[in-house]
């Protein structure tokens, strides 16, 4: 199990959300994720083997 990355999660809330010490302690981890999905957007899916299978066969290496 990866450590709470602490030094991200408080320089994204206090840098970047610009909020208050006091209100960033008091959010919890859920409504942290939140705000951070909504600055940067949305998760992106891995590409699965049929996704890359479809890439290759668009996008060969060979001319």
């Amino acid at each position: 199990m990866k450590p709470f990355p602490w030094p991200e999660a408080i320089g994204f809330g206090l840098g970047v959300l610009k909020l208050p010490p006091e209100q960033f302690w008091r959010m919890t981890p859920r409504e942290l994720s939140y705000a951070i999905e909504a600055v940067r957007g949305g998760r992106s899916v891995p590409l699965d083997r049929g996704g890359l299978a479809d890439l290759m066969k668009r996008f060969p290496d060979e001319r």
